[in-house]
Parts: C-alpha cells; sequence; structure tokens
C-alpha cells in the first residue's frame, strides 16, 4: 500500500502546471494534499471529474484560498472525519481524518508560526490537541497514521542551514520539542528511523534558486505508531516531482 503527502502550494495553480500528472503516473492508494486552497467546485471540471473517480474528501477553509486539505482514496474508507471538532482549529481546514481496517490516517496541514507569537501559540496548542487526541486512540488499541506538512524541521539534519535558522519559526526549539514528544508517545518519525544519516529535503524557498541548490528543509513527515513499524517497506521523497514548493513523500506498507 502507497500512501502519498504533498503540499500542493494551491491545486488549481499545480493542474496549470500539469503537475497532477505525477501522482496520476504514481497511483498512490491514498493520495493526501495540503495547502489545497480551493473547493472541488473551483476546479476545471475535467479534473474534478477525474479525481471524483476515487473516494474523494475536501475539508476547505472558511476562509477563501487559504489553507484546506483533500484525500483521494483507492480503497473506500471505514470512515472519515473532518477536523478535530474543535472550532478554533477546523475553521481553518487542516485536518481530515480516514480510517482503514487496520489504522487511521491523519493528513493534516500543521499551522506556520511565522507571523508572529500569536500563531506561534496557536500552532504549538495544534500539536498539543493532536497528541492528546493520539494517546486517546493508542490507549483504545488504534494504530495510527499522521502525515502532511509539518511546518516543522525536527533536527539539525533536516535543513541546509541550522545554525541561521535557529530562531526562525520552523526551527525554533519549542516546535522541535513536540516532535519529541510524540516519538515518546508511541510514535516513530519512519523516514529518519529507515536512514538516520540522510539528507533529504522536501521544501525550498522560490528565493534564490534554492531548489537547484538544494538549499531546503526537511517538513513533510510520516509518524506512524510504533506497532506499525514492522509494515514498512520504505519511504520515499520524490525530489524530482515538481510544480510546488513541496515535493510528494511517500509511505510504502506491506
Amino acid at each position: 500500500m502507497q500512501i502519498t503527502t504533498w503540499n500542493v502550494n494551491g491545486i488549481r495553480a499545480i493542474f496549470r502546471k500539469k503537475a497532477d500528472k505525477w501522482w496520476w503516473d504514481e497511483a498512490p492508494d491514498v493520495l493526501c494534499l495540503q495547502e489545497v486552497r480551493a473547493t472541488p467546485e473551483q476546479l476545471p471540471k475535467k479534473q474534478r471529474q477525474r479525481l471524483e473517480e476515487l473516494h474523494h474528501f475536501w475539508n476547505p477553509a472558511q476562509r477563501a484560498g487559504y489553507s484546506g486539505v483533500a484525500t483521494f482514496s483507492i480503497p473506500k474508507p471505514i470512515a472519515i472525519k473532518k477536523g478535530f471538532g474543535v472550532e478554533r482549529f477546523d475553521v481553518e481546514g487542516r485536518v481530515i481524518q480516514t480510517q482503514y481496517p487496520d489504522f487511521r490516517l491523519f493528513n493534516i496541514y500543521f499551522p506556520n508560526g511565522q507571523r508572529g507569537q500569536e500563531r506561534l501559540a496557536y500552532k504549538l496548542d495544534f500539536y498539543a490537541h493532536l497528541l492528546e487526541l493520539c494517546d486517546q486512540l493508542h490507549a483504545a488499541g488504534e494504530r495510527v497514521i499522521i502525515c502532511g506538512d509539518f511546518n516543522t524541521a525536527h533536527n539539525e539534519i533536516d535543513l541546509k542551514n541550522p545554525k541561521q535558522n535557529e530562531t526562525n519559526s520552523g526551527f525554533l526549539p519549542e516546535e522541535r520539542a513536540w516532535i519529541d514528544k510524540y516519538l515518546e508517545h508511541g510514535f516513530c518519525e519512519i523516514y529518519r528511523h529507515l536512514y538516520p544519516e540522510k539528507e533529504e529535503y522536501s521544501w525550498w524557498t522560490y528565493r534564490h534558486h534554492a531548489r537547484e541548490r538544494n538549499i531546503g528543509w526537511r517538513l513533510d513527515y510520516f509518524l506512524i505508531s510504533d506497532a506499525l513499524i514492522p509494515r514498512v517497506q520504505d519511504v520515499v521523497i520524490h525530489t524530482d516531482a515538481l510544480g510546488s514548493d513541496h515535493c510528494p513523500v511517500s509511505l510504502f506498507l506491506k
């Protein structure tokens, strides 16, 4: 089973660039998109109809042209849920949960904390609420996969210039500490588990030819319940897939 996550930085832009060809060629079993910034009705008719051939779930933000996530699945989920059930988070359209027979999948676009202390606090509260929910799911015996744009680079190996970014949101100690907390609560950051010394990135600023120079950050992750580790075959960062400032990342399960 292949689960792919991709922050597309605007799904309509992806279609204009014809970058959606990548996911049709790759054909993952589940495709999780973040920052779609659109509703289905705003898409080109041809593309919308093709996506509707899959099981499709959208959670747009209340604010037009902002945030939003969408999940497309070949297998039919047992259940779906949009958001957390907490209005202050759910109005931004950041979460879709899809449940399959042996795990629950969270497609998440985590908040960005770069717009001041209030947004940083919001981001950290978001991390805290999700972890509380996941603790409850683990206690109930569920297996969980969290994927998406975490808007945080966990360790120095996960960005090109760690020293220059120590005071920037996305690499602040208090943000990075939350990923540590998840790892202490029954989760594994499976890419780093498989590749402890590999330096790859999934996001590059559009400025200064950063992608061509590979000056990037690894912001797109799969956190999986420890119980799922034996099922993992690989995690692949598709650095050759263009169309967004992020690239897709895929988890392969037995």
